[in-house]
């Protein structure tokens, strides 16, 4: 396939900062933020203009960020970058975060937001309120610390390597290994996996113990007696609770798992093995080698744009520009972190794709989720206001994971043949299931952590075991393995970095199901809602960009159930 020109957008007009500004030190930035704290407001014109000003100050500094983020990701042993991340985060941020809290004052005091009319501008005070009503002084040192602390997990994670044939292989090539049909070879790399981040337990085990102390710390000064009641509200979470929450963890285990029980009794009676391990759940399970999609990433690339393409005319464009403009890093390598992101550069419109190739279907699977976070930026790239572009993860992640699923009626792009194209399709709907527990274990596992932040490790080590299993399959065989299964969330970024910042996949996993459903049933009014629905932003609440998607933001046992149905139904079509 032969690369086609695309005509690259413009940047955001700059209409408060020079075009040529760019963000080096604080004496730089000081004069903008002051200019807008002094600024005279006589009418709601000057309200409005003042806000848009701030809005594309927003912008440039949320971009700079981000640009230092990534460039400590692509590379962990680049020490300027992260002297340059680093120096954004102790000296920039703590004093962007104090003029902040300032001007949402200022906002909120106007005598003339009450004229302030659309539903873009109810959000924006919504959230300027709410950060005013949890600022604390105290916790800005506290929080650049837990920020700058927190990445220690990923690098810890970006170091790690397994031996194998005399190669040192990362852990997310290694784990592709349990994807091979030889059975003694997963067992073999399993355990390697597992025994190589044991060694680390300690590291992570110790940083976990400063972040949670911390975090507590937090929650106390800005007045609320927990970290989860904090994060709540920091989060944003206007439109759910923490009890919906709980009835998810409660719908998941009683409507998705007894689904899963029955896939996992059908891979072991496939497999024809007395029991299920965990090194026999990747593997394809009538015993074929490994789905290879694609062999490079420009072919990888080159087949997503053509299969966006055939959902919607505009979605592979988004992929084209980000390609010509080098906003893609997709293959592993060493010394790269972990894990896969889609980063909102806000200035310039056209984000970032960062990932761990392994030439894997699920490399294919991430891309696709990557290329709907990018979609549902250039979607809202023209939205006037910095914070309608910055998405809740409940809307974020539903645009991410419908990709997924909408995408997979044209993955003959990827499999010229029927039987390879029935497996890869298999084994999506298998992980849309099968990663709802994990995902309710997380979360629930996380309300103990931080509801009980005087808990020894013991005592955490207990709670996770018993969460854990509260949400594992009962068919697979976890004997011998406990060395292992106690110390299996040290695996979870979100844990580290971003507390209580993952049950949104799973939220926007039953939105995703929902909308391919109807995708199943009126492709063209599913993906024209999907469309609109993210054409939103954040102008809306939740619910309201869930109901524009043609769906329900919904968590009971009966809604719950009517999707994994659904899912089951579609597999059972698959299987033989």
């Amino acid at each position: 396939m032969n690369k086609s020109a695309v005509a690259l957008p413009r940047p955001r007009e700059r209409k408060f900062l020079p075009e040529e500004f760019k963000l080096t030190v604080w004496s730089r930035l000081k004069p903008y933020y002051t200019d807008l704290l002094k600024r005279e407001i006589n009418s709601v014109e000057d309200l409005e203009h003042w806000i848009s000003n701030r809005s594309e100050l927003e912008s440039i500094v949320s971009e700079c960020f981000a640009w230092r983020y990534i460039k400590i990701t692509v590379n962990s042993a680049d020490e300027q970058a992260m002297d340059m991340y680093e120096y954004a985060v102790q000296e920039l941020m703590p004093k962007i975060v104090s003029f902040e809290n300032t001007l949402n004052k200022k906002l909120v005091n106007s005598p003339f937001i009450d004229q302030l009319s659309g539903d873009a501008y109810f959000i924006y005070l919504r959230l300027a309120k709410n950060a005013v009503s949890l600022f604390n002084k105290e916790n800005i040192p506290l929080a650049t610390e837990v920020q700058l602390k927190s990445k220690d997990h990923g690098k810890i994670f970006s170091e790690m390597t397994i031996g194998m044939d005399g190669k040192q292989l990362t852990l997310q090539k290694a784990g592709t290994i349990l994807e091979e049909t030889n059975r003694e070879l997963r067992e073999t790399v399993y355990h390697k996996i597992n025994k190589r981040i044991l060694q680390d337990t300690p590291q992570l085990e110790s940083l976990f113990d400063t972040l949670l102390e911390k975090r507590h710390e937090i929650a106390q000064n800005a007045g609320f007696d927990n970290f989860k009641e904090y994060k709540f509200r920091a989060l944003n979470r206007f439109d759910y609770s923490s009890q919906d929450c709980e009835d998810f963890h409660d719908s998941i285990a009683k409507e998705v798992l007894p689904i899963i029980d029955e896939l996992n009794v059908y891979r072991k009676k496939k497999m024809d093995l007395p029991l299920l391990r965990p090194w026999d759940l990747n593997v394809d399970a009538t015993g074929k080698a490994p789905l290879k999609p694609f062999d490079n990433v420009d072919v990888l690339v080159e087949k997503t744009i053509h299969c966006l393409n055939k959902i919607h005319p505009s979605f592979g464009n988004v992929i084209a520009v980000m390609r010509e403009m080098g906003h893609l890093d997709l293959e592993s390598r060493k010394g790269k972190r972990p894990g896969g992101y889609n980063i909102q550069l806000s200035s310039t419109g056209v984000p970032f794709i960062f990932m761990n190739a392994t030439h894997a279907l699920n490399d294919m699977r991430t891309f696709m989720h990557e290329s709907g976070h990018a979609i549902h930026a250039f979607l809202t790239r023209d939205l006037p206001l910095n914070a309608s572009r910055r998405f809740p993860s409940e809307v974020s992640e539903l645009a991410a994971m419908s990709m997924e699923l909408l995408s997979m009626d044209h993955w003959w792009i990827f499999f010229d043949n029927e039987d390879d194209l029935k497996r890869a399709k298999i084994n999506q709907l298998e992980n849309v299931l099968k990663v709802l527990p994990w995902i309710a274990a997380i979360d629930k596992f996380q309300h103990w952590l931080y509801t009980n932040p005087r808990h020894n490790r013991q005592e955490r080590q207990e709670r996770w075991l018993k969460t854990y299993k509260e949400f594992t399959s009962s068919e697979i065989d976890n004997s011998e393995l406990e060395s292992y299964a106690k110390y299996l969330w040290h695996k979870q970024l979100h844990i580290f970095e971003v507390p209580f910042y993952y049950i949104e996949y799973g939220m926007a996993q039953l939105g995703a199901i929902a909308i391919w459903k109807n995708y199943r049933e009126n492709p063209e009014k599913a993906v024209k809602d999907y469309k609109k629905a993210l054409e939103l932003g954040y102008t809306k609440p939740i619910g309201e960009i869930y109901k524009t998607a043609g769906i329900s933001f919904d968590f009971s046992q009966s809604y719950v159930a009517e999707l994994g149905k659904f899912v089951q139904k579609e597999l059972e079509s698959l299987i033989d």
